[in-house]
């Protein structure tokens, strides 16, 4: 193999297997103590994009998002929101100036978004599928 060839292939390969790793596996979650057990992709959407502050049963919902530029959180908003970071931000900064809500909470990783939900049954988030355990109830694979 040229050399050229060996030097491009050295670069490429570590970038596709950044890529391919960077990508989550998804899973919407509330508290394994919940009366929650199953929500709809349009259901999930509403309570995130605050178009909601309840879950079907009536009982008060609070959402938490994780960082922006996270694996997490680019798939939930693409496959659930059907929104990039760019139309999720222009999205925020509408309802943001007009008074009509406000974003949810973020926290910084899965696990810290795993502990939060885990130790309340009204709030909801998501966290990629390897951070799940006994203490969250998986409601939604995307």
């Amino acid at each position: 193999m040229e050399p050229k060839k060996i030097f491009l292939n050295g670069l490429l390969l570590p970038l596709f297997l950044v890529a391919a790793s960077a990508s989550a596996e998804v899973v919407v979650i509330v508290s394994a103590s919940s009366a929650i057990t199953r929500l709809t992709h349009e259901q999930v959407t509403r309570i995130f994009l605050g178009k909601t502050d309840t879950f079907p049963n009536g009982s008060h919902v609070v959402p938490i998002d994780q960082s922006e530029g996270n694996a997490a959180r680019d798939e939930f908003y693409s496959k659930v929101a059907k929104k990039n970071s760019s139309q999720l931000a222009a999205y925020w900064a509408k309802i943001i100036f007009t008074g009509d809500g406000r974003p949810p909470n973020l926290l910084g990783s899965n696990v810290a978004v795993r502990n939060a939900v885990a130790d309340n049954p009204n709030v909801i988030g998501y966290i990629d599928k390897s951070a799940v355990d006994s203490s969250v109830r998986v409601i939604l694979e995307p």
